[in-house]
């Protein structure tokens, strides 16, 4: 088959391990994103096959209507709302789906935490232009970090990812306090970990709070302005999960606002983020270019999967294959 691997932005990909289950096929690898149906369509309409590396590329109807050789979709990872699922059947395009690891995005929410809290970006960059602990040349902003020990952990949403933020909060003497569907609280509490009794309350508690909550419907925009203006001044918000979960705008007018005060980020609503975006030039936000799986170990366990349902396809033996709900 003639198979496309998108957005490959380090160009990685063909550095794997698993890449060589792909032997045999035609694979190009794109390491730059194409905007628009029109580019992508010309892009794509020679190719059998699309290697989708998580959300970063969205297949909409219009798009797949002009893609009449397309067979196989292969993700890497779960479908979260970026594949029109009806129009993929109508056209009758295979899509199959992988598997994942907490490990990583949970390293990366604990990076950012700690990073955040301490300064530790600010700290290390001024220190190469000759300031000695100097977090900020803008008096407002030249203020200590924080330890974590004794602060209130907020967890948004207490599935794979949010249990093991939840210990890492707890061996850090961090006491936590959990929110989320009935079924997470429930499940939190199980564990032995508070479970807020109102959202209001869970935002206004916080001294660190993170979501880890799946997009979808129900999901879209769930923290709103009122949420955020009930946080702490000193509070920290952090989202390595999906930058949709909060409403349009209402975190860079909440920190303009000071509540929260800082805010640690790894996901956006555009990406790649734009270099002009007023998120890179706010002190009090901490960004990091969407990195949450973004490592080796992730990249094999997303990839061998994907490549295995490329090859169980190209066999005649499909597996994980998506049904579409009517």
């Amino acid at each position: 088959m003639k198979i496309a691997i998108l957005d490959d932005y380090q160009d990685c990909v063909r550095q794997l391990d698993c890449f060589s289950m792909l032997a045999g096929h035609e694979v190009k690898v794109f390491t730059n994103s194409a905007r628009g149906v029109g580019q992508l369509a010309i892009r794509l309409a020679d190719f059998d096959a699309l290697v989708l590396i998580r959300e970063r590329t969205a297949l909409s109807r219009p798009l797949l209507e002009k893609l009449p050789r397309l067979k196989l979709i292969a993700q890497t990872g779960k479908v979260s709302g970026h594949i029109d699922l009806q129009a993929a059947a109508a056209c009758g395009i295979t899509i199959t789906e992988g598997v994942g690891d907490p490990t990583a995005p949970a390293e990366l929410t604990w990076a950012l935490i700690m990073a955040a809290m301490r300064k530790l970006p600010q700290y290390v960059s001024n220190l190469k232009d000759g300031m000695w602990q100097i977090a900020s040349t803008a008096v407002a902003h030249n203020t200590l970090g924080r330890a974590l020990k004794g602060r209130t952990l907020g967890i948004f949403g207490y599935g794979r990812i949010g249990r093991i933020v939840a210990a890492y909060g707890q061996a850090f003497g961090m006491h936590v306090v959990v929110w989320g569907r009935a079924s997470s609280c429930a499940a939190a509490a199980q564990d032995g970990y508070q479970v807020a009794a109102s959202q209001a309350e869970f935002f206004g508690m916080a001294d660190v709070l993170t979501l880890h909550l799946r997009l979808n419907a129900a999901t879209r925009g769930i923290v709103t302005s009122v949420d955020l203006a009930c946080m702490k001044p000193d509070a920290l918000f952090v989202n390595a999960s999906r930058a949709e979960l909060v409403a349009t705008d209402a975190l860079q007018s909440a920190l303009s606002h000071g509540r929260p005060g800082f805010a640690a980020l790894d996901v956006y609503e555009s990406e790649p983020l734009s270099p002009t975006s007023s998120l890179l030039y706010m002190e009090n936000v901490l960004a990091s270019p969407h990195l949450g799986y973004v490592e080796k170990d992730s990249y094999e366990i997303y990839f061998r999967s994907a490549f295995q349902n490329i090859v169980d396809f190209a066999n005649g033996t499909p597996r994980n294959v998506l049904q579409a709900q009517p």
